[in-house]
Parts: C-alpha cells; sequence; structure tokens
C-alpha cells in the first residue's frame, strides 16, 4: 500500500506478469452478498484483465478458460458471475457532507460487477462493465494492494485470500505494523457470512488459524492475529504484519512449489501418517458425514484416488468448496468418504 502523503493513483500503478493490482477499496470490504474462493479469485482476474481502461464506460471481454483456471465446468463460472453481479459491497469514501461543506466519511453500496454477456459455448468469451459508482472509487483510489496471482490460487480457502488480500495491502506502511478491528467487522472483512462461526473459538479454529497459517506460509508478507478482551469477551482483534526476512521468503517461494498434498503438515512441521484409503462408498450412505476437525486435508493416496475417479476436475478447488461447506455441520467419520460424496452429489446437480 502506498502512503497516502505521495497521492499516487492506484490506476497509475501497474500489474506484470506475475501480480495484479487491487485498489484497497475494494479490499476491505463488506459482503452484504457471501462470496465462495472461486467468487473472489474469478474478480480479482475481471478486474486485472480490464485493468488499462478499468475506470473508462465501456464493456470488457475476457475468456471463459482464462476464468475456469484449471477445471472446465462452465456452470462454475456462471454461478461466479451471477453471485458477483448480485453482490453488494460496503466500501468508505468520502466526500463533502451538505451541512459542514467539509469532507467526511460515508458508506457507499455498491455492486461489485455490472451486465454481463455471456457466450453459450464453452470455449466462447464473456463481455463485462463495472457499475458507474465503483469506477469513480476506483479512479480516486491512492491505496492498493499488490497480490501474486501464484499465491492467489494457492490457498484453499476464502478466508486465507481475504487476510492475505488485507495483509498485502497494508504491508508497505512505513510508520505502521498492526491494526486492531471490531470483531463484527474482522469477521465481516474476511467473508463469514452471518450465523456462521459466530463463536470466536470456533471462529479462531476454523478461519483465523488456517488463514494464518496459509498466508505466513506463501506470502510475502508475515501476520498475526490477537484477541482483545473487555472484561472476559472477545470484542476486537489486533492484526500485526511484517516483512519477511530472506529465508522465509525462500521458504514462501519452495513451497508454493510444491503439491498442496500435505501442506498443512509442513506448514506446522508436522509429519502426516499416510493411512491406506478405504473402499470409497456411495454418495447417498454418506450425506450426513463431515469432518470433525477443521485442519483435516486428504492423505496423498487419498487424494490420488479420487483424482483417479475424476480425472477432469480440480479435485484442490473441490476441497476447498467442500471445507467451506462443512464447517457448521456435524463431523464425519471418514473425511475422504464424506468428500467423494460431496463431489457426487456436485456432479449430479450440475453445480
Amino acid at each position: 500500500m502506498t502512503e497516502p502523503s505521495t497521492r499516487l493513483r492506484t490506476i497509475e500503478v501497474e500489474p506484470d506478469d506475475y501480480s495484479l493490482i487491487k485498489p484497497g477499496e475494494l479490499v476491505d470490504i463488506i459482503e452484504l452478498s457471501p462470496l465462495t474462493l472461486q467468487d473472489r479469485r474469478i474478480y480479482n482476474l475481471l478486474i486485472l484483465n480490464a485493468w488499462e481502461s478499468i475506470i473508462e464506460p465501456k464493456e470488457h471481454l475476457i475468456r471463459k478458460n482464462e476464468l475456469r483456471g484449471s477445471h472446465n465446468v462452465n456452470k462454475r463460472v456462471d454461478d461466479s458471475l451471477k453471485r458477483l453481479m448480485g453482490a453488494v459491497a460496503e466500501v468508505k469514501i468520502e466526500r463533502v457532507g451538505p451541512d459542514t461543506g467539509k469532507s467526511e466519511t460515508f458508506i457507499r453500496r455498491v455492486q461489485l460487477l455490472g451486465t454481463t454477456d455471456e457466450a453459450i459455448k464453452s470455449n466462447g468469451v464473456v463481455y463485462y462493465t463495472f457499475p458507474a459508482n465503483l469506477r469513480a472509487i476506483i479512479k480516486n483510489s491512492t491505496q492498493f494492494a499488490r497480490l501474486q496471482k501464484e499465491v492467489m490460487y494457492s490457498f484453499s480457502s476464502k478466508y486465507a485470500l481475504a487476510l492475505y488480500e488485507i495483509v498485502q495491502k497494508r504491508g508497505n506502511l512505513k510508520y505502521k505494523t498492526s491494526e486492531e478491528f471490531p470483531l463484527e467487522k474482522f469477521r465481516a472483512l474476511l467473508g463469514v457470512e452471518d450465523g456462521k462461526l459466530e463463536q470466536f473459538k470456533s471462529f479462531k479454529q476454523r478461519a483465523i488459524d488456517q488463514a494464518v497459517l496459509e498466508v505466513n506460509g506463501l506470502g510475502e508478507y508475515g501476520c498475526k492475529i490477537e484477541p482483545i478482551y473487555t472484561g472476559r469477551k472477545v470484542t476486537a482483534v489486533r492484526l500485526s504484519w511484517w516483512a519477511k526476512n530472506l529465508d522465509e521468503k525462500k521458504a514462501a517461494l519452495t513451497e508454493l512449489r510444491y503439491s498442496r498434498v500435505g501442506r498443512r503438515a509442513r506448514l506446522t512441521g508436522a509429519v502426516e501418517k499416510v493411512e491406506p484409503i478405504k473402499a470409497l462408498p456411495k454418495a447417498s450412505t454418506h450425506s450426513n458425514l463431515l469432518p470433525s476437525d477443521s485442519s483435516r486435508r486428504l492423505t496423498e493416496k487419498e487424494y490420488t484416488r479420487i483424482k483417479s475417479h475424476f480425472p477432469e476436475l480440480d479435485i484442490d478447488m473441490f476441497e476447498g468448496e467442500f471445507r467451506e461447506w462443512i464447517e457448521t455441520k456435524e463431523p464425519p467419520d471418514d473425511y475422504a468418504a464424506a468428500f467423494y460424496g460431496f463431489i457426487k452429489r456436485k456432479i449430479k446437480s450440475g453445480s
């Protein structure tokens, strides 16, 4: 993030082959409509693709295969575009108040994406627009986050991607290395839906801890999140960040080259015991089986077995969605079987 005193406009900052620029006002947003990890990635790609003329009132064009990533499911792109068109975000802006005639802070509620025209054919294109009010925010922005594309694609949850963007926006500040957030605001910034992870213990275990682990393991900056108490109740959190040293940066680059399989064990320094996968039962017999521990992951053998059943699918991405889906469910006896059933149901429903 650039210090406000420099007054460098965000739109003047250039992306490169490895990174994209995201206006700071679109990082610290409160989603009034929940978005998934895939939605957030796609939105960042739409911003990157349109960057040279993003503040102009025009249609932008992108090919579907640039949004699909490594999977080949058009409906997933369709669903993300519809959610983005329906998503309303809250951002803070400065404008002159009618009573004082001076600059005041306002909350602006704005759609993230305007009209889209999507080709029916699978190898077609998408035309899309950004709403006028959003373009005005981007035009006037003087703060930004530079996001590494490889890092963005490596996260397993939307919480990790959201935290990464928050840290990237603040990492280059010269005189500030921490910030306090009211608990409810921080939950909203990470994209926690209303009614989910309401207890701080659950929020910490299933969102904060995993997000911090991945950002510290893969990102350019280190961070930590500490609870702030009022009496015995957690009412706020303190986010701290710092520049990584050379060895930490090398470790992050090395981890990005590894498969996601076993990543949590590597990042935590644990040794993961690989057990043979059990026979995968039919999905219908496992509709209520969900993981007892949010840190559970497929073992390498389980991953390989499931990949052999669905070679055309991005198993990593499906597992990320599965973990989001199971956050408030009852624990299963068999994580791999529950995940297998989840994939079968998604394919059957066409979503």
